[in-house]
């Protein structure tokens, strides 16, 4: 469970959507990002320029009853994973063209397969390139809680091998989690890279 203040989690928030926003990865006001305090969280506010951010465009919300009528309808994405694993400290959504094409790509096969990629270390709890990484690919749905309650679903299934932090929605974007808001980078950086990587790889054998 993160330590941080509520000042905290929300500065974070705004690094991270500032970030985020100057990589290209949330277009227009796509995207959100929420960091955990106590048993509140600091999350994004709807319909704001995440490269614009400032303390006003940030919301905290109580895990056990959130409220607030400028909420994205996506703010169940992340309290589903809170709510799940109290080790999470950090969820960050963001809409990027490339999360979003292979999505669709892979929605049939329900996931996307990294295997041979250095920077897959980059994830938490994988430790060599051989490990073979299963990313999540869900189907989209305008529902957010039905479709966060089939995220997690997914996430419990048992299945051989390590999962990502993160998983991906069709034509939609990625969702990627850590125990802070520096795993959370981390892991949507290193994942960005990993998708571009992959498909270069498979255009290339074809």
């Amino acid at each position: 469970m993160s330590g941080l203040t509520t000042t905290e989690a929300i500065d974070a928030v705004i690094a991270a959507g500032r970030r985020a926003a100057a990589l290209g990865l949330v277009p227009a006001t796509a995207g959100n990002f929420s960091v955990r305090t106590g048993e509140s969280i600091a999350i994004t506010r709807t319909g704001r320029d995440k490269g614009q951010l400032g303390p006003e465009d940030v919301a905290v919300i109580s895990l056990a009853a959130p409220v607030g009528n400028d909420l994205s309808a996506e703010t169940a994405l992340h309290l589903t994973r809170y709510r799940a694993d109290p080790a999470v400290g950090a969820v960050f959504h963001v809409h990027s063209p490339m999360a979003a094409v292979l999505g669709r790509r892979y929605e049939p096969e329900g996931q996307l397969i990294l295997q041979g990629w250095e920077l897959q270390k980059g994830f938490a709890g994988v430790t060599d390139h051989l490990t073979a990484v299963r990313v999540p690919v869900l189907r989209n749905d305008q529902d957010m809680t039905i479709l966060a309650a089939t995220v997690e679903r997914e996430l419990q299934r048992e299945h051989d091998g390590i999962t990502a932090p993160a998983y991906l929605v069709a034509g939609h974007g990625v969702n990627v989690w850590g125990r802070t808001p520096k795993d959370a980078q981390r892991h949507l950086e290193a994942l960005e890279a990993l998708l571009a990587l992959h498909k270069h790889w498979t255009e290339f054998r074809s």
